[in-house]
């Protein structure tokens, strides 16, 4: 498996910072976990030489100067961000570089090796080496120099169909996937360790930017865009062929309804949840208590683009200012694949957000208008002929988009074969939806009444005792989480004395994983997704077949990526099984299980 041919390529598609469970490979593992294995102690020791030899391996083998991509095949040869990838580059969004980084640093807090400690200082300063001159990280860094960067964006990103933030580039910094935060969190946490000033001006300069991102006046006060600076160049519609497919109905509605979308107010992918929490772990560390002001704005910026009733909820983004007959705060359309419409995913984050407010602030009106928000999710579910009608919505409960007024489901489509042929568009039929961007999603709707209901009935001495132990109180320091690879850090996590609760991992468990790595110091994983090399733009030619409506990529020009095991029903894709390789996502979930075991009470 190791010798694969160049025409494979592959990533593992993962969601930043989820915890994957533990991965070894029978045909990877080498070492034999037979005859009596060590106890207490002694495996305990074991496992400790075992991390080392795993960190070791990443920083010294398969990093590039200290930064990391998602994927690697073993020989290094090819490597994968969430697109395929340069060798000289590192990706700054996770499961990259600052994931690499968080888990190093927190194996350093487990064991007190220096080993660790110093490869987690190298790829703190890879990320000094990537931060932007305005103080903000793009998705990537290219340590080859912008003329290497640039033809990546001209070449591999310009032909990745369904991957529109890799189309352009604009040069400036993003707040999206947690890509910003997650390197500021790391750089924080590298110069409270130490207070290493290599680390100062970095922190500084990151902090400067969130700032200098944030709205400022009017309706989109407090909140921040998907990039900054903006960009006068950025896109802000999609190419619509004109020859279209004879079954494309007439009237539906394709991409970008409110144009370039990076100016927004932005709640996709949680950006302004991670924007605060990197502030107010600066205020926790720092002492920087003239973060509180902006903090306080985000939240309620939030508050404030809950929409009126009875469609209380959100939208991926908001308009920062008004635009036509539409005013500031309205939802807003994003990428092509996104239409204009509330969102239940989003909807739901934003709830469970307005609940770590009431935790860090005692400020019943965050809770407030909850129940509107519950309702309107409650009105707008899947119905079950459109789940059974649809094996992309089976396990699903809500449509991820509905649409503003009629409360009906909004429903993505794509036709075409690349980036030059085709386009997306939605409309009303839940039939071949996309693949890449599902078009339902599974909401907790009990679990979100009962936090609501749990909170909202706390006593006032209860809330006045837990409004104490926010960083928002003021008062002495509070010491930042001390592991950040576990699970993904929420808000709550930062009060005073917040409990982190471990990986519970058995003695075979760790030495089936001390075991894995073999010989080689590194563990090798099956890779669910691969990529068509570039080789030149796509045709033009129309395609008006439906191969490729709910597929992850497109004709062999695209370059997004997809699993090998179910492509296209379109020669010459055949399905085929998923190579092995070094994957960062689960060299960090691997090493958080055996932080876990390491660090368990003895007895």
């Amino acid at each position: 498996m190791e010798n694969l041919s160049r025409r494979t390529f592959s990533r593992l598609a993962v969601t930043p910072l989820i915890a994957l469970p533990a991965v070894t490979h029978p045909a990877a593992a080498s070492a034999s976990t037979a005859g009596t294995a060590p106890t207490g102690t002694d495996q305990r020791t074991e496992t400790v030489r075992a991390m080392s030899r795993a960190a070791t391996y990443m920083d010294g083998t398969v990093s590039y100067r200290g930064g990391y991509v998602w994927n690697y095949l073993p020989d290094l040869s090819v490597t994968w961000g969430e697109m395929e990838a340069k060798r000289t580059m590192c990706w700054v969004q996770p499961p990259g570089t600052p994931s690499v980084g968080h888990s190093l640093l927190d194996a350093y807090h487990a064991t007190g090796e220096e080993v660790f400690y110093r490869a987690a200082e190298r790829t703190g300063l890879a990320l000094v080496d990537a931060q932007l001159p305005v103080g903000g990280w793009n998705y990537i860094h290219d340590f080859a120099g912008e003329k290497s960067l640039r033809d990546w964006y001209a070449t591999i990103g310009a032909n990745g169909w369904r991957l529109e933030e890799f189309q352009h580039y604009y040069g400036n910094a993003t707040f999206d996937d947690a890509g910003t935060s997650a390197a500021a969190q790391l750089i924080l946490r590298l110069y409270v360790e130490r207070g290493d000033r290599r680390f100062e001006r970095a922190l500084d300069r990151a902090i400067g930017f969130v700032l200098a991102a944030q709205f400022g006046g009017g309706a989109a006060d407090g909140g921040w865009p998907q990039r900054h600076p903006a960009h006068h160049g950025s896109v802000s519609r999609m190419p619509w062929p004109e020859r279209r497919p004879p079954w494309l109905p007439g009237d539906v509605t394709h991409g970008m309804e409110d144009g370039e979308y990076t100016q927004h107010v932005t709640f996709n992918d949680d950006v302004l949840g991670e924007n605060i929490k990197f502030l107010l772990m600066c205020v926790s560390a720092l002492g920087r208590h003239d973060l509180i002001g902006p903090v306080r704005r985000a939240m309620e910026c939030l508050r404030r683009m809950q929409q009126p009733g009875p469609q209380a909820g959100w939208g991926l983004q908001h308009l920062s200012r008004s635009k036509h007959d539409r005013p500031a705060g309205a939802p807003s359309g994003a990428r092509s694949y996104e239409p204009r419409a509330l969102t239940t995913h989003t909807t739901q984050t934003n709830v469970q957000q307005l609940f770590h407010y009431f935790r860090l602030t005692g400020d019943h009106r965050y809770l407030g208008r909850v129940p509107e928000a519950l309702d309107w999710l409650e009105s707008c579910r899947l119905t079950q002929r459109q789940i059974d009608e649809n094996p992309l919505l089976t396990g699903r409960t809500h449509p991820t988009f509905v649409e503003l007024g009629t409360n009906r489901a909004r429903f993505v489509h794509r036709f075409g074969s690349n980036i030059r042929n085709g386009a997306y568009y939605h409309d009303h039929d839940h039939h071949d939806t996309l693949s890449h961007y599902s078009a339902g999603r599974s909401i907790d709707l009990a679990g979100l009444r009962a936090g609501y209901e749990q909170l909202a009935s706390m006593s006032p001495a209860e809330v006045a005792a837990m409004r104490a132990r926010s960083p928002l109180s003021g008062g002495a320091p509070i010491p930042l989480p001390r592991y950040f690879s576990l699970r993904d850090i929420q808000l709550s996590d930062l009060l005073r004395d917040a409990p982190l609760p471990m990986p519970v991992v058995s003695d075979a468990e760790a030495a089936a994983l001390v075991a894995g790595l073999g010989d080689r110091d590194h563990w090798l994983t099956p890779l669910d997704a691969v990529t068509n090399p570039y080789e030149g733009p796509g045709t033009r030619r129309p395609y008006d077949g439906k191969a490729y409506m709910s597929k992850n990529v497109g004709d062999l020009r695209d370059t997004s990526p997809y699993n090998p095991q179910d492509p296209p029903a379109e020669p010459p894709y055949r399905p085929r099984e998923a190579p092995l390789g070094i994957s960062s996502a689960a060299y960090v979930a691997n090493m958080a299980k055996l932080i876990g075991y390491v660090t368990r009470p003895a007895g």
